[in-house]
């Protein structure tokens, strides 16, 4: 199996423009990015992909795989499909969060070992430990899945309403925003309309499974603080 990561990296973020260019400790947060990423074992090709020249620059600088592309896309999806047209013959692609500093390696290999399945088309990362404020946190995506460890549905509500329940706890889920794909299917995703849930809720993958593509949950106990607002860079200094 043939893997190629992909490091999504845009400069005109709209909750902090500039992110992947911040200095964290003596390195930009893509490099970190992009050098936690490379101790992956099962990527066998990484490359960032941008639509700006700065990023491109400080990519190259400090000697990263760098790919230029459109600043039309509305996603780090679509923007994963235009760099697979450049790299033939990857059998799986994985989409990297550009804002991850503490990436781990051992996360990604983990997602990308559900490959081995031949029935596996799309998978990401779940986490089994959802806290009161995370049920309340919209910005905290849950998800429910069926017997075969596949999505149902994601939801920024806490999902399933519980006000018939007999208990008073749910293996509720939290979604962790890392996918991979089989190459076939990231094209076929990418030629995809939007439709009503993934614009009520603002969730892409809502859009996959509407269109039927199932979604396998790969577990995991590892979490590593991402940079969404400037507020968020002490969270992860301590780590560096």
């Amino acid at each position: 199996m043939k893997v190629l990561g992909i490091i999504p990296a845009r400069h005109d973020s709209s909750r902090f423009p500039g992110k992947p260019l911040i200095d964290l400790k003596g390195k930009t947060m893509i490099q970190r990015v992009y050098e936690g990423a490379l101790k992956a074992q099962m990527i066998d090709t990484l490359v960032v992909a941008t639509d700006d020249a700065r990023i491109e620059a400080e990519v190259l600088r400090f000697g990263g795989k760098v790919l230029m592309t459109s600043a039309q896309h509305q996603s780090g999806t679509d923007r994963c499909a235009e760099v697979l047209a450049h790299f033939p013959g990857y059998d799986v692609v994985i989409n990297i969060q550009g804002d991850e500093p503490l990436v781990s390696a051992q996360q990604l290999d983990a997602l990308l070992g559900a490959f081995q399945a031949p029935e596996v088309q799309i998978a990401t990362l779940v986490h089994p430990h959802v806290s009161q404020e995370d049920l309340e946190n919209p910005n905290r995506i849950k998800v429910l899945e069926n017997h075969k460890q596949t999505a149902i549905y994601f939801s920024r509500s806490p999902l399933p309403n519980m006000h018939y329940a007999k208990m008073n706890a749910f293996p509720w889920l939290r979604h962790i925003g890392l996918y991979a794909y089989r190459s076939s299917i990231l094209q076929a995703l990418s030629q995809l309309a939007p439709c009503l849930l993934e614009q009520a809720e603002s969730l892409e993958q809502l859009r996959w499974l509407y269109y039927g593509y199932p979604i396998h949950l790969v577990r995991t106990t590892i979490e590593t603080p991402n940079i969404d607002v400037p507020e968020d860079v002490q969270k992860v200094l301590p780590f560096l």
